[in-house]
């Protein structure tokens, strides 16, 4: 079955449970073609769930899922035939040559044997594997392997790839790498579902950001706006003595667009303003005419992580509920 759609993929109302363990609670969401959409949670927030069901691995308790318009439980084959897909963990066989995984894969697409290994060359190619493609995957790095499955995942041209966690398990260099990939295929018109629970990679690769808590999506957004929603920047005053905590929240509250902080232990005053600019060096002049000592003056950005706090009152890396998506 297909409908008529704007959107590359599309979700409507997802449940799913595992047990009395409700693991999606109402999923909806949209990628517009050609974009990516970073799905952001912790483990157990309902991601790979999502994401099986989006890739007819799974079938939804209730709800609808599309793919180009075609509905994944209806027509799952056609669905397939437009998606990649590339899990937490490399699906490599290490007993098989970087270019005869590729070439079995796209046998797997009933590719012809020709056609098989041209394509598979290119990929190795495209994702700097020539000069490892004919050695045995067992003495690949992570990174490599990495490479190797999502390029696999692109044996068919798919118009639709799924990303799930894949720097799972990377070093900080072959993280960096993976991003600098991502963006590529992103750049040539891939449209992307990127699920991990990394801040910081949701905020360099997603166009647009949703986060889910809980089987729920709590927010979405640009990383921008999720950060504004929460107030925006804050200027933080570290003193150098206590006594002059007080008069420095005074002086400081009519530059403040709500309330303020206060830690005396650290001797910060901090508080939520809009307008930045040149704003460190009036707020030091300002306290130094008035005879009190400052030791910094910064403007804190608020961060993604901020945001994930704050909308669901534990940090990013806190696990939550076991669900079935944890096991994988």
């Amino acid at each position: 079955m297909t409908v008529t759609t704007t959107y590359a993929v599309e979700a409507q109302g997802l449940t799913k449970s595992f047990g009395d363990t409700k693991a999606l609670c109402g999923v909806d969401l949209v990628v517009e073609p050609g974009t990516v959409l970073g799905l952001l949670g912790p483990n157990g927030a309902g991601k790979t769930t999502t994401v099986r069901i989006l890739a007819t691995l799974l079938k939804p308790d209730s709800g609808r899922a599309f793919i180009d318009g075609i509905d994944v439980v209806a027509d799952p084959r056609g669905a397939r035939s437009r998606i990649g897909l590339t899990g937490q963990y490399a699906a490599v066989d290490e007993r098989l040559t970087g270019a005869e995984n590729l070439e079995h894969v796209g046998r797997l697409f009933h590719m012809p044997v020709t056609d098989a290994r041209h394509r598979a060359r290119e990929l190795l190619d495209r994702f700097d594997l020539t000069e490892a493609g004919d050695r045995v995957v067992k003495g690949y790095s992570g990174g490599m392997r990495r490479r190797l499955d999502i390029a696999m995942s692109l044996i068919s041209r798919p118009s639709v790839l799924f990303l799930d966690e894949p720097t799972t398990g990377l070093d900080p260099r072959s993280r960096i790498g993976m991003w600098e990939l991502i963006e590529e295929l992103v750049a040539d018109g891939t449209t992307t579902l990127l699920t991990t629970q990394y801040l910081d990679e949701a905020e360099r690769l997603a166009g647009n950001i949703m986060v889910i808590d809980r089987g729920t999506c709590i927010a979405e957004g640009t990383a921008t706006e999720l950060k504004r929603d929460i107030g925006g920047d804050r200027v933080e005053v570290t003193l150098a003595r206590n006594e002059d905590m007080a008069r420095t929240t005074e002086l400081l509250r009519p530059r403040a667009t709500g309330a303020g902080s206060v830690d005396e232990k650290a001797r910060t005053v901090c508080i939520p303003v809009t307008d930045t600019h040149k704003l460190v060096p009036r707020i030091v002049r300002e306290l130094d005419d008035d005879g009190i000592e400052v030791l910094d003056v910064v403007i804190r950005r608020p961060t993604l992580d901020d945001v994930f706090l704050q909308l669901t009152g534990h940090a990013a890396e806190e696990i939550t509920a076991d669900t079935d998506e944890d096991a994988s």
